[in-house]
């Protein structure tokens, strides 16, 4: 790919393992000088006549003062990480050695790596396309095992490969419509319409299938955010307490003890929930502090991607759980109803009384059924798909390209059904094959690269 961003030339320098003291820190050097950098320093042995992909043990020395006992790890290009000469030192994991190598190399002619500056080089020497690159950052980042598959998946090319195949139908489709342009006077068709017509539709499925992934997308890369609601002493602080099996809410008879929003992560089968605990919900409160706690539980069932709706099979009626179901069905969708305190009154009796299926009956004190809550909970918000092993979206700058490539096959199909002609089709193509490329990064520009690879750490 060719490449105009300044700097290009540089050997860059960054820490590339986490700042703090450790056993050990490695220091990443990236450019055309960075072996004659690391060779000046590293007097046992000539770099410049070792094999790519070894590492080497000794003292690293600035002007006859020893800095320290390293590792030195050497990839000469274009078989590297970034495509170009990489040197990798692995020092002491004092910050002050650190720094101190840092600090040399850059004396010695390198400068400080911007963020993500090595996977941008990467990318722009064409050793991995721009959803590749960015699933790099995502895997750095992933802090459950769903995101961490998701982005895996995606760093390995999975995404990238139906992009692919997509462009690379299209192009030669679009090879053929423009072949016929300049044979127009001749009237023939190079195209099969009818096996384009067919790919266009092949093509539709998958994008759409892409674009449905996102939520699911959101789920696995953000979490989902849970409010638990009921009115007081419905069990609220206890369920949370007991979903993550710590006293991390007070715990009261009292009517409206939690008068503000409590919230809490949990990791259930690979998936982020926050569980927000709110303040009880009643009409006839009189004290200003608890109303201001209520106000904030209907703000938080509004924000929430699901609501529990926690309520006491002893106390409540099936009049009280319908007013709830109207309340919440005012600003939310998607919520579970909770029947608690269910071992007191017994399970069957309490499905009886209620006689509604889709609720989950549960005692939270007696940790009755808490494992089918959590069961319920990530079957709501994933629908059995987490496992597969289907590409999926996670990433909003795809989502809004993706949106406008199945904008631009709608069009192509119409235009297809319509009979219009090869130069006006060949333009619906040609915007298609814009927003697939600026996906991959095929095409893009110097202030899109550097917000995308802003948002990495340095060493990266």
């Amino acid at each position: 790919m060719s490449n105009h961003i300044s700097g290009w030339d540089d050997t860059i320098v960054a820490l590339a393992t986490p700042t703090g003291i450790g056993a050990i820190g490695v220091i990443r050097l990236s450019g055309p000088k960075a072996i004659d950098i690391a060779n000046k320093l590293f007097p046992g042995k000539d770099l410049h006549k070792q094999k790519t992909h070894t590492i080497h043990v000794g003292f690293l020395k600035e002007d006859q003062v020893d800095l320290d006992e390293v590792v030195i790890s050497l990839y000469k290009n274009p078989k590297s990480y970034t495509g170009e000469d990489v040197v990798e030192i692995g020092c002491h994991g004092s910050p002050y050695v650190q720094q101190q190598v840092i600090q040399a190399c850059i004396r010695k002619g390198a400068r400080l790596a911007k963020a993500g500056e090595f996977t941008q080089r990467a990318f722009l020497n064409g050793k991995l396309d721009l959803t590749q690159a960015e699933a790099v950052a995502d895997i750095i980042s992933s802090n459950t095992e769903a995101s961490q598959r998701t982005a895996l998946h995606n760093m390995r090319g999975g995404f990238s490969v139906v992009l692919r195949e997509l462009r690379e139908n299209l192009i030669q489709f679009s090879a053929l419509i423009e072949l016929e342009l300049d044979f127009s006077q001749e009237d023939v068709e190079f195209a099969d319409r009818e096996k384009f017509h067919q790919l266009i539709d092949e093509a539709t499925i998958v994008t759409r299938e892409l674009l449905q992934s996102f939520q699911l997308g959101n789920v696995i890369k953000h979490g989902v955010s849970v409010a638990i609601i009921g009115k007081p002493n419905a069990g609220k602080s206890t369920l949370l307490n007991t979903l993550l099996n710590e006293n991390r809410a007070i715990v009261s008879e009292i009517a409206g003890t939690t008068r503000d929003t409590v919230e809490e992560v949990i990791n259930i089968d690979g998936i982020l929930f926050r569980l927000i605990d709110t303040a009880g919900i009643r009409e006839h409160s009189t004290d200003v502090i608890e109303l201001i706690g209520i106000e904030k539980t209907r703000e938080k069932i509004k924000q929430s991607d699901e609501v529990i709706y926690l309520f006491d099979v002893n106390t409540e009626t099936v009049d009280d759980i319908a007013v709830a179901e109207k309340l919440i069905r005012e600003t939310n969708q998607n919520f579970i109803l909770v029947g608690n305190k269910a071992d007191l009154l017994g399970e069957d009796k309490a499905k009886e009384k209620f006689g509604i299926s889709e609720a989950v009956f549960i005692s939270a004190k007696g940790l009755l059924h808490i494992d089918l809550l959590k069961e319920k909970l990530v079957n709501k918000v994933v629908q059995g798909n987490i496992h597969t092993e289907n590409t999926i979206i996670t990433n909003t700058r795809h989502y809004e390209a993706l949106q406008q490539v199945g904008k631009s096959l709608t069009d192509i199909k119409n235009g297809l059904d319509n009979h219009i002609s090869g130069d006006l089709l060949a333009l619906d193509i040609r915007r298609c094959l814009h927003y697939i490329s600026e996906i991959t990064g095929d095409i893009s520009n110097e202030h899109v690269l550097d917000y995308i690879f802003s948002k990495f750490c340095i060493g990266k």
